[in-house]
Formats: structure tokens, sequence, C-alpha cells
């Protein structure tokens, strides 16, 4: 861990929009890991439909996938792990517990409500508000976003640190404008308010925000703009 610096090296996350509802996947890696951390070694956060570009991505530089991190385990955002698992062999498969039967689950996945049947490999582990996860060297904090789905997360890194803003990947949470869906047999509208005001709202202005789709934003820019944050009752 560098000195002074409490989280660690700063990540590089490379987005990938993929399928057919342009679900933004993660590639996650610390290009300036220093032994005896390895820079070549990644995350994959969620793994949407026809994932070959982020494949490509990774093998082009000679990355090494540790994991594949699931924000929520809706179709969206699952359905292209076995391909992954493929490309590059058995990895974990890391998820919140809540959503431990998702990726078998047709309706709990959603996939039913599109009129598929996707059904991928099953979580290995589970991840809870306030787990520390660590990779390469940098340091990111797991917290519970339930609303959207029930086991929804959020990835944060460099809250309180120097060198650049912070940054949190919070899938479907949160959108630059919107907030995700809470219509969904499993959502529920008043955890999400809870999970906006009580988590992702105490995070700093300047924190950037990776959503499951469409553009990034801060935390500042939808605290001050998003009209979903702005007026929590009337939704």
């Amino acid at each position: 861990m560098d000195a002074g610096n409490p989280e660690g090296p700063r990540p590089e996350i490379t987005t990938f929009a993929l399928g057919d509802w342009q679900t933004n996947c993660h590639v996650v890696r610390v290009p300036d890991a220093k032994p005896p951390h390895d820079a070549r070694t990644c995350w994959i956060v969620d793994c949407g439909q026809r994932p070959r570009p982020l494949i490509d991505h990774v093998r082009n530089l000679g990355l090494r996938p540790a994991a594949i991190i699931l924000t929520h385990a809706h179709v969206d955002h699952i359905a292209g792990i076995d391909e992954a698992l493929a490309a590059f062999g058995p990895l974990p498969i890391l998820a919140h517990e809540a959503e431990r039967e998702f990726n078998g689950e047709p309706m709990l996945n959603l996939s039913a409500f599109a009129a598929m049947d996707v059904r991928v490999s099953p979580p290995t582990g589970f991840v809870g508000d306030g787990d520390r996860l660590e990779l390469s060297g940098s340091e990111w904090t797991v917290r519970h976003v339930p609303g959207h789905s029930p086991g929804g997360i959020a990835l944060v890194h460099g809250v309180g640190r120097s060198g650049g803003p912070p940054v949190a990947i919070v899938g479907d949470t949160l959108f630059a404008g919107s907030i995700g869906r809470v219509d969904f047999p499993t959502s529920d509208a008043e955890a999400l308010k809870r999970s906006l005001r009580d988590v992702l709202l105490s995070l700093p202005d300047e924190t950037r925000v990776l959503p499951g789709h469409g553009p990034e934003t801060t935390i500042g820019a939808e605290r001050r703009t998003n009209p979903f944050v702005l007026d929590p009752d009337g939704w």
C-alpha cells in the first residue's frame, strides 16, 4: 500500500456497454501496482450479454481476472458469466447472499419477463455491507444498497484519500438523472430511498459514480439535479 495513502494505488476502470440493455460492465485493474502485487490482476464487475468486447480487452492487455463481482443478479448483469468462465477458466463469482438463487432462476433474475430463460453459474462466495476487498494493493468497501433488487451492492474506493476523487460502482441503484426501477417483484422503493439517503448520498460530492446504465456522473451532480433525490416523497 502506498505510504500515506490509506486505500492503496489508484485503480483504472474500463467500461463496456453490453447486450440488448447496454449494461455497463467493468474491468477494474491497478496498472501502477508494485510488487508483491500484480498489475495484470483484474476484476470483472458484472458480465452482461455478449461480453466478447470485454473478454477481448482483458486478453489484449494480458490481464488475469481474479473474480467476477456482481452489483446485482438481474439478467442484463449476469448473462455473459458463463462465456467469461469459458474464456478465462474457473473464477470466484461474488454476490450478496440475498441473491444467492438469482443466477439460476429466470423469475428472480427477470429473464422470464423478457421471454428468455437465462441460467448461469451461481455465486461461489458472498459479500456483505462493510466488507473490504483488495485488488493489487487497492482497497474497496462493499456497501449494501437494496431497493432495485434485494442484494444490490456498491463498490467504493478512495474516500478520505488524496490523489483523485473517490469512485463508486453502483449498479442500478443510481443513474445520471434517475434511479433503478422499483416495480420488479423483488424491488422495494422504501429500501432504495434508504440506500440513496444513508449510503450513496453520504459519499463526498466529488465521488465518481459508475452506474449500471448510461453515463458516469458524480454524487454532487445527482444531489443537485436528480429529481428522485430532490423529491424522495414523490415516488
